[in-house]
């Protein structure tokens, strides 16, 4: 009660008022006066991905994007299917369940670069220096190889570059998945922070109508949103900030561990408000940010009901009144504000950076957005089931494999990150991860580094099953720093503290799951579809494969990442 109380002042200092943040020095707003809550949050555009003539065709834009009444315009690189309709972030594609989707991506970004980049890392670079790299990622999409957007089968403008594993200008889509929420992001090799800060992001909805609506849940583009939401800090000039010096200069001349911005914002803009009615909304929250979790609650004491995570429902409702987001992860929940004893509540955010062992949040980043609550009830026609979409209960004895996969942080001499690892090794060694396709593995993640790791494996689902702490932790990193080999430093040894129980909200299938530091997760993979015994109507060991990575994408580009490939 009193932690509650206490994020409640927290929460509602200065929500009548306006926020002062000293960013200091680089052009950088310091005394500048950015009033919260100005800006009405947009419902971005929506694009029918089904029953098209042709494929869709949706660009990549360089263009001006206003993030808030009292900021310049800012340079930006938005999707969208024309520069002037193009958004930060982009359309809400929404795909029919069993009706393939078609989209040809296209580059017509400029030559250079908006923000800086670190070539000292593993980067996709084109030969002849200019175009900017980039390839699309249906994040949580069960697809071809072809169409997944492997990080070395981008492309620059006009596709007169292209990576080494380029296939295709079209990517096909199947949309034979469970329904659920996914969204699409830029993942070349190297530039996958960068891009995604310059604004390449964008949400996509499987709907399946005959499964869905008898649910009874908000259904309809006013009472079911997609709230992107990110971190961003800016220069006077409206510019988006990233520090050009990193913090081994001599090694990696730019790249830092992780960015973060002072400024939340929520589909474009920053701390914008809602209008909302008293009834129930459904939100599907996609964590867009490079490195910054989200510990979600309300001012007012509302609560949330999660219906989702990530891209599946959950088998019934939980309720939560606070709950942590990762980077890339997906909270679908109900938010119902006929229980509001008041008339605004304000989303606020109360997750350390790094997380979780960083600083604690400040008078800007603490609040994301408000809701300005009509009075007077009205009538709404949706509920809350007790029971929603119930797929396979995770069956270790259908595992058919086991793997240790251990995540590594590198130092230098003065302590400084340097690079990070999954399994001691860089992303161009030989690939050791080659699951069976329609198998089930038991992954043990290993995290021996500080920091949560937000692991998203592609084309697989998992549930999460336990986690469990590591004893004598620094005798068990000094050994696999040697040897790397979980079996050989008795990890049965060290993976026997206590165990922490995985929450109600996200014991259901999973694209991505939180990484706890100095602890083995296991987690139970399926690499075959969860609602049906249909094989995949595809090639899942064409080339150029998969890839299994950290989304905190700072670490994902230097370089906590590895191929994935399949066998028949």
């Amino acid at each position: 009660m009193e932690k509650l109380l206490v994020l409640e002042l927290i929460c509602v200092v200065l929500v009548m008022g306006i926020v002062k943040y000293a960013w200091g020095g680089d052009g950088l707003i310091s005394t500048s006066q950015m009033e919260m809550f100005v800006d009405e949050v947009p419902d971005m555009p929506r694009i029918k991905g089904f029953h098209l003539p042709k494929s869709l065709r949706i660009g990549m834009f360089r263009k001006k994007w206003k993030f808030h009444r009292d900021l310049p315009p800012t340079r930006v690189f938005a999707y969208g299917t024309s520069k002037k309709t193009a958004t930060v972030p982009g359309p809400t594609i929404e795909a029919l369940h069993g009706v393939e989707t078609r989209v040809k991506w296209t580059n017509h970004l400029p030559s250079k670069h908006i923000l800086p980049w670190d070539p000292t890392i593993p980067t996709a670079i084109p030969h002849k220096g200019k175009g900017i790299p980039t390839v699309v990622h249906l994040h949580g999409g069960i697809d071809e190889p072809e169409s997944d957007g492997h990080s070395t089968a981008w492309f620059t403008s006009g596709f007169k570059e292209r990576g080494p594993s380029w296939t295709k200008k079209t990517y096909r889509y199947h949309n034979l998945q469970h329904p659920g929420t996914l969204w699409y992001h830029d993942h070349a090799m190297g530039l996958t922070r960068v891009n995604l800060l310059a604004g390449l992001v964008g949400a996509y909805i499987i709907r399946q109508p005959h499964v869905e609506l008898p649910l009874g849940l908000p259904y309809d583009d006013e009472f079911d949103r997609p709230l992107v939401v990110f971190d961003r800090s800016f220069r006077t000039d409206g510019s988006i900030f990233m520090n050009s010096t990193g913090n081994n200069p001599s090694i990696h001349p730019q790249w830092q561990p992780e960015y973060f911005g002072d400024a939340i914002v929520v589909n474009g803009k920053a701390w914008p408000y809602m209008i909302v009615r008293r009834r129930k909304y459904r939100f599907r929250i996609i964590n867009a940010s490079n490195a910054r979790f989200f510990k979600f609650y309300f001012s007012n004491g509302l609560g949330f009901i999660h219906v989702g995570s990530d891209s599946t429902y959950n088998e019934k409702p939980v309720m939560a009144k606070e709950f942590l987001l990762a980077p890339s992860e997906i909270a679908d929940l109900i938010v119902d504000f006929s229980n509001s004893n008041s008339d605004s509540a304000i989303l606020c955010n109360d997750a350390p950076y790094p997380y979780p062992s960083g600083d604690s949040v400040n008078e800007a980043n603490s609040k994301v957005m408000k809701f300005i609550i009509k009075a007077g009830h009205v009538l709404d026609k949706s509920k809350i089931p007790t029971k929603l979409i119930k797929y396979p209960s995770p069956n270790l004895s259908d595992a058919s494999a086991t793997r240790y996969i251990a995540l590594y942080e590198y130092t230098s001499n003065t302590d400084e990150p340097v690079h990070l690892y999954i399994n001691g090794k860089t992303y161009e060694a030989p690939v050791t991860e080659i699951p069976k396709v329609d198998s089930t593995e038991i992954w043990n993640i290993i995290n021996l580094t500080e920091d949560n790791h937000p692991l998203h494996i592609h084309l697989g689902l998992f549930v999460a099953l336990d986690q469990t702490e590591l004893v004598d932790v620094d005798k068990f990193r000094e050994c696999m720093m040697k040897s790397n080999d979980a079996i050989k430093c008795h990890v049965d040894k060290y993976a026997r503290g206590k165990k922490i129980e995985v929450p109600a909200h996200e014991k259901g299938w999973k694209n991505v799951y939180k990484m706890m530091p100095g602890y083995m997760t296991k987690i139970l993979v399926r690499f075959s579809y969860i609602h049906s015994n249909a094989s995949y109507p595809f090639d899942a060991t064409a080339e150029p494969g998969y890839v299994y990575h950290c989304h905190i994408l700072d670490h994902e580009d230097n370089v906590m990442m590895r191929p994935l490939k399949f066998t028949n």
